[in-house]
């Protein structure tokens, strides 16, 4: 495991339970919540940035993984300058490796898995092969979770993904208990679907047997803070089957940093019984119109309605039923914004 040097100054980790200040920007007395470090992988990713400025503003000691060098000047850029330092450290880790990801979680409280690999090629970027790496890094994370973390917790980012290729004939609506279909997304090649939802059961599979505490965060699409969303290679594997999604009433978006807070706010649950699965999203498409406005900023055009832009007034245009539910994040957020027992 390489170790990159982060600028000072940083906190460094030492044995036993104590953590020492370097630097003049921190206080020694920290609470339990600050003294807890957390091992983020994949910290260049767009979202795993974001988790790791929220873990940061909550007052973790955070470690960051990358698998290649020059992508610290990626964590670097989505970071800042600012949060960079307060880093405790950012590693260089082989993701299918078990000794390495066993060298990058001791001594955590817990590990955020956020992504496998990042895949800057969009939709042509994420093949069937993607699949089976996809699948075996998850195993890989949880068997140097129950290993090496100080305690075996892991929040994993799955998808929505995973929950909403269904049977056409299932009714009813799409949640937390819900799975997608291996065989649908064999069937019309939905890999980046099979890549997420074949992972997660893995993951799922794994914990149980080595007794690793695991939730899993399901977020839609995820949408930049502002229009146009500047990071479209997410987007492009996520809409392959977009149309149909958007028919069937389950095509949701997810803002960043609220897909960010999300995790935070379940790993906290977790102190006090937040378990299982949670779907994640903001809002779900309904109309032809947002469609359209989706499409435009992602620079898509055409990708959700084909040649269907005919722009339908108020009155003509039926809204689609929504089809999917986050209750169960929603509940779990609600109960911790009001300071109450938060089992859920």
């Amino acid at each position: 495991m390489e170790e990159i040097e982060v600028p000072k100054p940083i906190l460094m980790p030492i044995s036993g339970k104590e953590q020492k200040c370097v630097g003049n920007i921190f206080s020694c007395s920290f609470n339990a919540r600050e003294k807890k470090l957390i091992c983020v992988t994949s910290g260049n990713s767009y979202l795993g940035s974001f988790i790791v400025k929220e873990l940061l503003a909550h007052g973790y000691l955070v470690r960051v993984t990358i698998q290649h060098p020059a992508e610290f000047e990626d964590v670097k850029d989505l970071l800042g300058v600012e949060d960079l330092n307060l880093l405790e450290s950012v590693v260089v880790t082989k993701m299918e490796d078990l000794q390495s990801l066993c060298d990058a979680f001791r001594g955590c409280h817990a590990v955020f898995h956020t992504s496998s690999f990042i895949d800057p090629h969009g939709i042509s970027g994420y093949s069937e092969q993607k699949v089976f790496l996809e699948t075996e890094v998850a195993r890989t994370v949880m068997e140097a979770c129950a290993k090496a973390a100080y305690i075996k917790r892991c929040v994993f980012t799955s998808s929505l993904l995973a929950s909403i290729w269904r049977n056409e004939n299932i009714d009813g609506i799409i949640d937390d208990s819900c799975w997608s279909s291996e065989e649908i997304c064999r069937e019309n090649k939905l890999w980046l679907a099979l890549g997420k939802t074949k992972a997660e059961k893995v993951a799922w599979m794994k914990a149980k047997e080595l007794k690793v505490n695991l939730v899993t965060v399901c977020p839609g699409l995820l949408m930049a803070p502002t229009f146009p969303n500047s990071h479209i290679q997410t987007s492009i594997p996520y809409l392959k089957g977009g149309q149909m999604m958007l028919q069937q009433g389950c095509l949701a978006i997810a803002e960043v940093e609220k897909v960010a807070k999300a995790h935070v706010s379940v790993y906290e649950g977790m102190n006090c019984g937040a378990s299982g699965r949670y779907l994640c999203f903001d809002g779900v498409v309904r109309r032809q119109q947002e469609a359209i406005e989706l499409e435009k900023g992602l620079k898509m055009t055409g990708f959700l309605l084909g040649e269907r832009h005919v722009v339908l007034s108020e009155e003509d245009e039926e809204e689609i039923p929504i089809k999917i539910s986050n209750s169960k994040l929603a509940a779990l957020l609600n109960k911790i914004n009001q300071r109450l027992p938060c089992k859920t």
